[in-house]
């Protein structure tokens, strides 16, 4: 869950002349080339993240935004230091600056950022046009019912929803400022029981009477203190309330997800964190040592977002499938070598504006082997704009591990799309939610239910009043036990989407749900 990120490529402020520095800091730039703006562009960027052309982005967006963010990065700033406002106070801020994120002096030639400078703004567009929906998504979901949750917290802050098993109804996470809330509903929606917690609920993971839960911290909101932790929930059944509570691994950055799995095949469940952070950030295993966890970092860089544990090459050893936002975008297969080591191999690669979100694995095709349904369209960060390459992607294997797109659908800030037979004719179709839709021309981008009609062929829809939510969190499970696959729908209105012209942002304040259902009828 990546909220108001900084694009990671770029961090803030303007650039100003080498007359407004003093000259300590002029004689420690490093000196001028001979390269073009083209190729340092190239250089630079790509040292951190994909190369993003100029045509991306407005002429404006670089210059008041991504330039001079990015120029942070460089280690250039307006005055003769760093400005303390880059850094989160308190222990966040100390674990940024200890990893240098901001370099205290430059890494380029002063005529050299200004070449970069020039090359983008002298090949950016003065404007992008949001892409055009050329067919209108229907309206009406023929294999569901809507309910709306009879119980909400408002304002919904709603960080994490889940389907529980045996018709036992649902749970959510909602992160207050001063307080958060795990709330249990029965079937119909209602109120069972409510927990209070210190920090905000983000990952559920149940096994008879304990539950295991991941919280992101004391914020939702892009941070670096250590201040999340994975809990032991006890109770004397399942469905009963929770009675105390133990602290498996704390110190975690802003945890976003977790996965549990036996990766060093000694009987005992592993667990594999994404620390998603924001400046810094990590994705790590921690090894059951019998009542204690050893932490072994995969990939020390922020932006973990999603973790699937599988054998993936069907050596007999659990590999861990990870995907990283944040700057660093793609998708990388952590191959078991046994023995607790790991060897990451790098399958897909995207560009630092996609703002991964979300994947699965699925073998769409039919022909034995696994292939990757991807999500992007995280669109809080420094651009701000409808980007037409947002959306639901499918990737087939073509039996080696190499991946080729087969199938995109455009969902402007798409967030999570889950892969099921929903209408149990055989096939998988998707059910996907956007947080950043089109709210002014496309409102019911809310949620969206792609019919598969075969040959990756896909007929769309949504039902009336989508957007009576901002759905940013998704569960798909048989919540009634009657053979078919049901959706629950988490909302998260802390503030007004942009482009918001509607009212919809005071009525989800005021009566928007933190939860609703999508009751499959199909049995």
């Amino acid at each position: 869950m990546r909220f108001y990120q900084l694009l990671t490529f770029s961090i803030l402020l303007t650039y100003s002349s080498c007359s407004e520095r003093s000259d300590q800091v002029n004689k420690n730039y490093p000196k001028a080339t001979v390269l073009t703006g083209d190729v340092l562009a190239v250089q630079h960027c790509s040292s951190c993240h994909a190369f993003v052309p100029p045509a991306m982005l407005t002429r404006q967006i670089w210059r008041e935004d991504i330039l001079p963010s990015m120029g942070h990065r460089l280690g250039i700033y307006q005055g003769d230091h760093q400005p303390d406002s880059l850094f989160d106070e308190g222990i966040g801020g100390d674990i940024a600056r200890k990893a240098n994120v901001y370099p205290e002096q430059p890494l380029i030639a002063e005529e050299d950022w200004d070449k970069i400078k020039a090359y983008y703004l002298e090949n950016a567009p003065e404007d992008i046009f949001p892409p055009i929906r050329e067919k209108k998504i229907a309206i009406g979901l023929k294999y569901f019912k809507v309910k709306v949750s009879a119980f909400s917290h408002r304002p919904p802050l709603t960080s994490m929803v889940k389907i529980l098993d045996d018709n036992r109804g649902f749970v959510i996470g909602d992160g207050k400022r001063d307080f958060s809330n795990l709330t249990f509903y029965d079937r119909k929606t209602a109120q069972e029981f409510n927990t209070k917690l210190k920090t905000t609920p983000i990952h559920f993971y149940e096994k008879a009477d304990t539950v295991y839960l991941a919280t992101v911290g004391k914020s939702l909101y892009p941070h670096d203190a250590p201040d999340g932790n994975i809990l032991k929930l006890f109770r004397k059944a399942p469905g009963e309330p929770i009675r105390n509570a133990k602290i498996l691994i704390e110190d975690l950055q802003r945890p976003v997800h977790v996965s549990y799995g036996d990766l060093n095949a000694d009987g005992l469940e592993d667990i594999v964190v994404c620390e998603y952070g924001n400046l810094t950030g990590m994705l790590s295993w921690f090894s059951n040592q019998g009542g204690s966890y050893q932490k072994n970092v995969l990939r020390n860089k922020p932006g973990a977002i999603k973790t699937e544990l599988i054998d993936f090459d069907r050596d007999g050893l659990t590999d861990i499938l990870a995907l990283m936002a944040q700057g660093d975008e793609g998708l990388f297969w952590y191959k078991n070598r046994g023995g607790g080591s790991f060897e990451e191999i790098r399958l897909l690669s995207f560009l630092p504006l996609y703002g991964s979100q979300y994947f699965e694995l699925h073998d769409f095709d039919s022909d034995g082997d696994l292939d990757i349904l991807y999500v992007c369209g995280d669109n809080a960060d420094q651009t701000p704009i409808l980007k037409e390459y947002h959306g639901i992607y499918i990737y087939l294997n073509d039996g080696n591990n190499q991946f080729n797109q087969k199938f995109f659908y455009q969902l402007n800030g798409a967030y999570k799309a889950m892969a099921r037979d929903y209408d149990l004719d055989g096939d998988l179709d998707i059910a996907a939610i956007s947080f950043f839709p089109d709210y002014a021309r496309h409102p019911e981008e809310s949620f969206v239910y792609l019919e598969n009609t075969g040959l990756f062929e896909f007929a769309d829809y949504s039902f009336e009043n989508a957007s009576q939510g901002r759905w940013i969190v998704m569960d798909a499970a048989d919540m009634d036990a009657d053979g078919d696959i049901d959706i629950a729908l988490g909302s998260f209105v802390a503030f007004i989407a942009a482009g918001d012209t509607t009212g919809l942002g005071q009525r989800w304040i005021k009566q928007g749900p933190s939860m609703l259902v999508l009751e499959n009828t199909v049995r």
